[in-house]
């Protein structure tokens, strides 16, 4: 059956002298594979440079419940991107989170909270201009609300440790090592604080960043089994620093 969608692009990989198949996370299917005749070919209509990290398509595809690939009719941009392709920190970050959600969507099914939140934020990252540095620290964090793993929060400040295995501040430290130090505990808080929109409001430096990227991701490997190497990660942190 044909029809329409939306889409936020993630991935593709090659297939035969011309296609490609792309991940894509849409509105009405969730995360599906398009097989793309033709996209790197001369003539085609859908060209391969419209599959770019967390770009924002309008789309009409065949789409068969249950298959494992689906094939696309066409794609156009649905927001062209202002400064994403041209701006390195922010290419640098699309890259990398599309690549985080890769690999923590895995749901065949529509999540129309969860579609908005990425539209809007790949729209945000676009725009921002003050504090963008913070973008993929605080979008990791919000996204963890729509995967069901989101961090519990209670505002007791003696609990001075974020133990990673239970999601929670801790009084003292955990006897294993998946916690987070004080300094780098109290950093972590100030993220509930900030709307995406207000990442102008947080100031760290590149080392407590760092250290802050490190855990969410640690964090993500625990509680959505995401152990597989993140291959954009250093080329963002050499950009970002």
């Amino acid at each position: 059956m044909l029809e329409k969608t939306r889409g936020i692009f993630l991935h593709h990989i090659n297939y035969s002298e011309s296609s490609i198949i792309a991940r894509i996370y849409t509105e009405k299917f969730g995360r599906q594979s398009y097989i793309i005749n033709g996209a790197r070919g001369k003539k085609s209509n859908t060209k391969v440079n419209l599959f770019q990290p967390l770009f924002l398509l309008d789309m009409e595809v065949y789409h068969k419940p249950g298959r494992e690939l689906q094939r696309l009719k066409e794609a156009r941009i649905a927001i062209p991107f202002e400064h994403i392709p041209y701006d390195i920190r922010k290419s640098s970050q699309a890259i990398f989170l599309a690549e985080v959600l890769m690999r923590s969507l895995k749901e065949e099914e529509p999540n129309a909270e969860l579609f908005d939140f990425l539209f809007h934020a790949a729209c945000l990252l676009d725009l921002k201009s003050d504090g963008i540095s913070n973008f993929h620290i605080v979008f990791l964090l919000k996204l963890t609300r729509y995967l069901g793993v989101f961090p519990h929060l209670k505002e007791n400040f003696d609990n001075l440790f974020f133990d990673l295995l239970s999601a929670s501040f801790k009084r003292t430290a955990p006897a294993h090592q998946q916690f987070m130090n004080v300094e780098t505990s109290n950093n972590f808080r100030k993220l509930f604080k900030v709307e995406m929109s207000e990442i102008e409001k947080l100031s760290f430096t590149g080392n407590q960043r760092t250290v802050l990227l490190s855990k969410l991701l640690e964090y993500y490997n625990i509680h959505l089994d995401m152990k597989e190497e993140i291959k954009s990660l250093e080329v963002l942190k050499e950009v970002m620093e």
